[in-house]
């Protein structure tokens, strides 16, 4: 057998072998969903849509039970906003620096550090956050509240909290993910921008960002897909309380939700916990999408 007869077989096995895992992986996704929706969806007929999702008390072991999560939605919504509007700048700045500011000896000392936040377990997160933040956050929270009759004391377990604690999580995968995009940026483009004239912080921020941003939009999505799925570290640091989402207010997010019930829970509050999955799933999906559809449209996948 000659050479390029044994480089067809390898070629032949190679796309099998890529063939078969992307079959897994499409089973999966469609395994997941089809599953989600057959737990997810009997709650919404026997409790009701509008129930369910627009109205705000949740009291499930009440002799009159009531599962609204309307709150909980929200409280999703905005403390991933929150988060990923702090996190992203930071993370962004700081792969900025690593890949064209700094020197390479402090690169070498920073990177390793940035690597190792993502290693860091959730749970160890919470408990810094537990230990460290909330304190800081009451004492703020006293400073500020301090007479109020109104005001409800959590402790600093609130929202707050919470967005500080997912902006930490997700910077080392905006971070790495930047870096790497801003490292495959040609050479050639600064060298063009330097020769026009261009001072080194213009090139930065006009040619070698703008030509990493595929790269970089695919950071921000990884850092989303983080800050959606954290349940541990913010369970113990928002407070686990169904409120509005304001500042100071302890809160219960989607994720939380499940981590906190879905021990205890049985019959219909046991399906309406499987309806709150499926709604952080579908949530998941709209976000993946409408981002996947916003890198189309302007041309980020070219």
């Amino acid at each position: 057998m000659d050479n390029r007869a044994k480089i067809k077989i390898v070629e032949k096995t190679a796309k099998f072998i890529f063939l078969i895992c992307a079959v897994i992986a499409i089973f999966a996704v469609c395994s997941i969903t089809v599953y989600m929706i057959l737990k997810g969806t009997p709650a919404l007929s026997s409790v009701g849509v509008f129930e369910l999702l627009f109205k705000t008390e949740w009291k499930p072991t009440a002799s009159d039970p009531s599962y609204g999560i309307f709150y909980i939605i929200l409280t999703s919504i905005v403390g991933t906003a929150a988060s990923v509007l702090l996190g992203v700048p930071i993370g962004l700045l700081t792969a900025v620096f690593l890949t064209e500011v700094s020197d390479k000896r402090l690169a070498a000392i920073v990177q390793p550090a940035v690597e190792l936040l993502a290693a860091i377990p959730s749970v160890i997160y919470g408990l810094l956050g537990l230990m460290i933040l909330n304190p800081m956050m009451y004492k703020l929270e006293k400073s500020i509240f301090e007479g109020s009759e109104t005001h409800q004391f959590t402790g600093g377990a609130n929202l707050i909290s919470a967005i500080i604690v997912l902006a930490i999580m997700i910077l080392p995968t905006v971070v790495n993910v930047s870096a790497s995009s801003i490292r495959a940026v040609p050479g050639n483009l600064r060298a063009a921008s330097l020769a026009l004239g261009a001072s080194k912080m213009q090139t930065i921020f006009k040619v070698t960002i703008p030509a990493a941003r595929s790269g970089i939009m695919t950071g921000v999505v990884l850092g989303i897909g983080r800050a959606l799925g954290e349940a541990m570290a913010i369970n113990m640091v928002a407070g686990g309380s169904v409120n509005l989402p304001l500042p100071f207010n302890s809160v219960r997010f989607l994720t939380t939700q499940l981590v906190s019930e879905m021990g205890y829970a049985e019959g219909i509050h046991r399906q309406v916990l499987f309806t709150v999955g499926l709604v952080l799933y579908i949530f998941v999906m709209v976000v993946n999408f409408v981002l996947l559809k916003l890198r189309k449209e302007s041309g980020l996948d070219e």
